[in-house]
């Protein structure tokens, strides 16, 4: 079992890393809130995913995507170099196996922007690493807008991620949270306080036996 010390504590407490999986319609603000994650948890690696989706002029290849094309894709897939895959939006979309092995084996905690149709794989290969956060937007109304407001796609396609949204949402009993980001800052709290309720979990500190076995030997004048 890998792990690291628990830094938020002064005790060198070994802790096992989690697997945070965030996933949302189009829009809701999962890559938001996963960005903002990034910045001020250093205890974090984000998983990036390989796609087939053509890269958007904000994006980079590598930080926010490896952007592949179909036939390498399946050839990733079918060598099962693949942690988990779907099709989202016409896309392919998967998570490199090899990449997220090493940093569970490193004792990091990996964060996952992905669909429901890859968390529910997740689910089912690691179901004890998996802490699954479900992003929903406070309205339809609004999460058109915000889509309108990316000017990043076009109206046949935001037409049919807004479809799609409906599909989504509909699976938001399958994960272990649900926040309503209505408000960034108040949505990225609530995430944040899933986070360090999830790592002082007793299964995720393995190293409370250790301490505790100290404890109860410690000799008092």
């Amino acid at each position: 079992m890998t792990s690291i010390f628990d830094t938020e504590s002064p005790l060198p407490i070994a802790r096992r890393g989690l697997m945070l999986v965030l996933s949302s319609p189009s829009g809701a603000g999962k890559s938001t809130i996963a960005r903002n994650l990034l910045e001020s948890d250093q205890r974090f690696s984000l998983s990036v995913s390989v796609t087939t989706r053509k890269r958007r002029a904000s994006e980079i290849d590598g930080v926010h995507y490896h952007f592949i094309d179909r036939e390498e894709f399946v050839r990733l897939r079918d060598g099962g170099a693949l942690l988990e895959h779907a099709e989202v939006h016409g896309n392919l979309y998967g998570t490199p196996r090899a990449a997220a092995e090493k940093a569970m084996q490193d004792g990091r905690d990996m964060l996952f922007d992905i669909d429901y149709q890859g968390a529910m794989q997740l689910q089912q290969q690691a179901k004890s690493d998996i802490v699954s956060i479900f992003i929903l937007p406070p309205s339809m109304r609004e999460l058109k807008n915000r889509l309108l407001r990316r000017a990043e796609d076009s109206g046949e396609t935001i037409a049919m991620r807004l479809l799609n949204a409906r599909v989504e949402i509909e699976r938001w009993r399958d994960y272990d949270y649900v926040v309503v980001n209505d408000d960034l800052d108040r949505a990225f709290s609530a995430v944040r306080s899933i986070i360090n309720a999830e790592r002082l979990r007793r299964d995720r500190r393995p190293g409370l036996f250790d301490f505790t076995a100290a404890l109860l030997a410690e000799e008092l004048d």
